[in-house]
């Protein structure tokens, strides 16, 4: 699955996205007027392959959820049975990402890729149809949370393979249900220590620029959290041209499906908004197995993790809105979707000079 996914990402059409540079300089608006909005639709356009680009919905969010062995080596002093907790509150609709999503009518579908304690609720069949009024529990669990990586690897190659193609197969149930964009969740305590081993695998970053405080650790937690990171990429050395293997090293189960939800979207030409810094760093691995993926990623929000900053450099993206979060379940990518739909809708809807009867200067 893995190998047949990444043989169908292909660049973005450059015939469709200079077709839509063309159409914005005929639109009534001041040449660049919309600044970064023009980019993007262009960028989406060349995704497609058409101009202008489908509009992207509805929306699916997606919440790849695990636990990580490596919380034992205390990098956070939140308990690991809050990650199942924290799931049985999206399926009862009442988590941060279940009121943005009622906002903005996006379906909420929650994955268990590898939670270590007891789930609240019952899994639900994959829908015909995506219905934003009630949230989705998919159980895909690879392994009850990962090995810690300070001591040896996180994860088999089997096991990092597993989760990427349970987000590939993710990715198609949405995009064959209808989804138009695909938005990237996550729940995990402990998951940004993988995600700055993951980043600065890719990067080439020290680890004290890819380490963030994640949910807010004091000072010599976050030393312990920088020094753990720096011991395991010592330990391991996982090489970034290997992305499945660096997966393995450091990675979590949520980054290893996040990153095959990322290329399952690609494959098939749909736009996957990104969410904060576990999805970038999910993000690096998907872009190391296939460059072509990055056509596919638009960057919802700058995180207030450090490393998001770094990840989104190495990608070449810039984030639509920066209002200092770092929430995760995908909260910042849903508040940016109204941006991208209005990207979108500007070529749909706006009349050309020579329609409207408008003068040009």
């Amino acid at each position: 699955m893995l190998e047949t996914t990444i043989a169908a990402i292909r660049p973005a059409d450059e015939a469709a996205m200079a077709a839509a540079r063309e159409l914005h300089g005929r639109l009534t608006k001041p040449a660049g007027s919309l600044g970064a909005l023009e980019e993007l639709s262009v960028r989406l356009a060349g995704l497609a392959g058409a101009c202008p680009p489908p509009l992207p919905e509805p929306a699916a969010v997606a919440i790849f959820a695990g636990d990580h062995g490596v919380h034992a080596q205390g990098v956070t002093p939140w308990p690991q049975e809050v990650t199942a907790q924290m799931i049985g509150n999206f399926l009862a609709g009442g988590a941060v990402v279940n009121a943005f999503a009622r906002q903005a009518g996006a379906s909420v579908t929650v994955v268990d890729v590898g939670v270590a304690t007891p789930l609240p609720a019952e899994p639900v069949a994959a829908p015909a149809v995506l219905d934003p009024a009630v949230p989705r529990l998919v159980v895909a669990s690879v392994r009850r949370g990962t090995r810690d990586l300070a001591v040896t690897a996180a994860l088999t190659r089997d096991e990092a393979l597993a989760a990427v193609q349970t987000g590939i197969r993710i990715a198609d149930e949405l995009i064959d249900a209808g989804a138009g964009i695909l938005l990237t969740g996550d729940m995990g305590i402990g998951n940004t220590t993988p995600a700055a081993a993951l980043i600065a695998a890719f990067t080439g970053a020290d680890p004290l620029d890819a380490t963030g405080r994640g949910t807010g650790v004091d000072d010599p937690t976050y030393a312990h959290k920088v020094a753990v990171v720096r011991a395991a990429l010592a330990r391991h050395a996982p090489d970034p041209a290997d992305p499945l293997g660096v997966l393995a090293a450091v990675g979590g189960l949520e980054h290893a499906a996040l990153a095959g939800l990322i290329l399952g979207a690609a494959a098939r030409r749909t736009p996957v908004l990104l969410d904060g810094v576990i999805a970038v760093s999910a993000a690096l691995a998907a872009a190391a197995f296939a460059p072509a993926a990055v056509d596919a990623m638009v960057a919802g929000h700058r995180s207030a993790e450090p490393g998001a900053r770094v990840a989104l450099r190495h990608l070449g993206l810039d984030p639509l809105i920066d209002l200092g979060l770092r929430l995760g379940e995908g909260t910042g990518a849903l508040l940016a979707l109204p941006v991208v739909t209005g990207a979108v809708r500007v070529l749909h809807e706006v009349a050309t000079f020579d329609s409207a009867g408008v003068s040009e200067k």
